[in-house]
């Protein structure tokens, strides 16, 4: 965790970002379009060493019970050829957790996952779960993993969160940025003070804040402006960008947006 923060004039208890914002990229739907057809191209590991070179601080990835894109000898050739962090995003269940503690990655976060969903659909319900979560992540955390816990922004989830002992907690973005795609400008405006808001109060419980899910070019800014979020994690988005672009050209103006939005909240040298 970070040290103690300074004393702001317009946040409580803090007056600049806690650190580098990081951007781990998400490299799931790679492995989307080789399932597709079968095969072994295109590669998600490939795609994962390219983010890197690009300036990703991470790479995530979703292994699924119905393993419908990445797959098991994927994380084992993630966790062989990168030299960042792996993300290894997974369902609370025992093959998973087992899984994950075979491998032990550099963290671990724990998901919601539905077999009828396209992507993930919300946050994971903690608050009427707690005694089986605090037992499923007390394992990973004694592994040596960063465990977080993917959450809506909602004050009753982060606190259990908290209670269960998961350090980290990556707040849901996609209410904000469904929002702001269909034009409903209040809506846009409602959820990303919600998550303002959360991002402060987890942050005064001592977890460490992360956010992720729909970020794309156009809604990215106000959500690194958050001087609590420490990591975004963007996947689909720049996965479909690159299409046009390129991955490294998608990454690489990703992170400009994170750090022009940190320097316009936060002066030069914030990002």
């Amino acid at each position: 965790m970070t040290g103690q923060p300074t004393t702001g004039p317009d946040i409580p208890g803090l007056k600049r970002p806690l650190g580098r914002l990081r951007l781990g990229v998400n490299i799931d739907h790679v492995a989307t379009v080789r399932n597709a057809r079968g095969g072994d191209v295109p590669d998600p590991v490939r795609a994962a060493v390219l983010a890197e070179a690009a300036g990703a601080d991470g790479i995530t990835a979703h292994l699924r019970e119905d393993r419908r894109h990445i797959r098991d000898r994927d994380i084992e050739a993630l966790l062989a050829q990168i030299s960042v962090p792996l993300n290894f995003e997974m369902a609370a269940t025992d093959e998973m957790q087992a899984i994950a503690l075979r491998h032990t990655p550099h963290a671990v976060c724990i998901v919601p996952e539905k077999r009828e969903e396209r992507t993930t659909e919300g946050g994971l319900e903690v608050a009427q779960d707690e005694n089986r979560l605090a037992h499923f992540i007390a394992p990973l955390r004694d592994a040596g993993c960063r465990v977080s816990i993917f959450i809506a922004a909602d004050r009753r989830q982060i606190e259990a969160a908290h209670r269960i002992g998961a350090p980290v907690i990556e707040l849901h973005t996609g209410a904000y940025c469904d929002a702001h795609a269909e034009g409903r400008t209040e809506d846009r405006e409602r959820e990303l003070a919600r998550l303002r808001d959360m991002a402060r109060f987890a942050h005064e419980l001592g977890l460490e804040v992360h956010a992720g899910h729909g970020l794309t070019y156009d809604t990215v800014r106000p959500v690194a402006a958050f001087p609590e979020v420490m990591e975004l994690n963007i996947g689909h988005y720049l996965i479909g960008e690159a299409i046009f672009s390129g991955l490294d050209s998608a990454i690489r103006r990703m992170r400009a947006e994170m750090d022009a939005a940190r320097r316009a909240a936060f002066g030069e040298g914030a990002a």
